[in-house]
């Protein structure tokens, strides 16, 4: 691979992936196949992007050098790395670099790299702390584990993905980091719904209430993106009420498994399942408003 361009293939292109591919074909890089298990969504990617729809996640190792995975969770993960199926990724992972860009539990992350390492290739867990729009803009937050090597082999590609790049340590660290940092974000969500339920059922105003919360100590990043949707009851999905909920509970598997009592991020994932069950996960995580106002329906 060395001296060629690189030959870029993804394996996830919902929101996120389909975006981070877009944004790097718009920085003049090459990508030759995608593959997602939903085929309207690959076909019509592909077509605008000018290269392979897949019809597995082998084809797309064959084809591209360095590969980008944007799946929605563990078994997603071990699925298409999977040591049996021969037509996973592991078919062609010889001189391949895997750039894995999904919130997983650390222990997958290992996994994976394993795996790869085992068969000729490299890995790299790239964690995102951004949502579709910076994925589409190139401003990405990433986080990155695994060998040093295979991170400075990746930076020329991630810095056209990312404002900010940063190498945290060993497989499995970035996913931890990532993990606390989608902790605390659904922490604050769920808080500044509480805050919002309570003040509209105190009677007062919302914009007000925001505008104050926003020069106080009450004031978040979470605010900022999910104060007026709560207001409003605006719930396109940015980061889903599911993932919420899955990334909540990675961070509770991690607590436990140094025994440490996390009481507010197990009550924000309790809050998080509920609407789940509700049949509501696809929606925005600011959907968790919809449990504190009073005169909403999913209380």
């Amino acid at each position: 691979m060395m001296g060629q361009p690189a030959r870029i293939g993804f394996v996830g292109v919902g929101r996120m992936g389909a975006n981070m591919a877009r944004r790097l074909r718009d920085r003049q890089e090459t990508i030759v196949a995608l593959y997602d298990q939903d085929r309207s969504i690959t076909t019509t990617l592909a077509t605008e992007l000018g290269c392979e729809a897949a019809a597995s996640p082998a084809r797309v190792a064959e084809l591209a050098s360095i590969i980008f995975t944007v799946v929605s969770d563990d078994a997603a993960m071990r699925q298409i790395f999977s040591a049996t199926d021969t037509e996973s990724l592991l078919r062609h992972a010889k001189d391949r670099l895997f750039i894995n860009c999904a919130t997983l539990s650390p222990a997958v992350q290992v996994e994976v790299e394993t795996l790869v390492t085992q068969r000729g290739g490299r890995s790299l867990e790239a964690c995102m702390a951004s949502s579709i729009t910076q994925a589409r803009q190139g401003t990405l937050y990433l986080m990155c584990g695994g060998r040093w090597d295979a991170f400075e082999s990746a930076t020329p590609l991630l810095e056209k993905l990312s404002a900010h790049l940063r190498y945290i340590g060993s497989a499995g660290e970035a996913a931890k980091v990532k993990a606390l940092v989608n902790m605390v974000m659904n922490c604050n969500t769920a808080a500044l719904a509480e805050g919002l339920g309570l003040g509209a059922a105190l009677g007062l105003d919302l914009t007000m209430l925001l505008d104050i919360f926003a020069q106080t100590g009450a004031a978040s990043r979470v605010l900022e993106t999910d104060g007026e949707d709560m207001q409003n009851r605006a719930h396109d999905c940015y980061f889903s009420a599911a993932h919420a909920a899955k990334d909540s509970g990675i961070a509770l598997a991690l607590a436990k498994t140094v025994e440490l009592s996390v009481p507010l991020a197990q009550a924000t994932y309790d809050q998080y399942l509920r609407l789940v069950e509700l049949g509501k996960g696809e929606l925005d995580k600011s959907a968790v408003s919809e449990l504190t106002f009073k005169d909403r329906s999913s209380r």
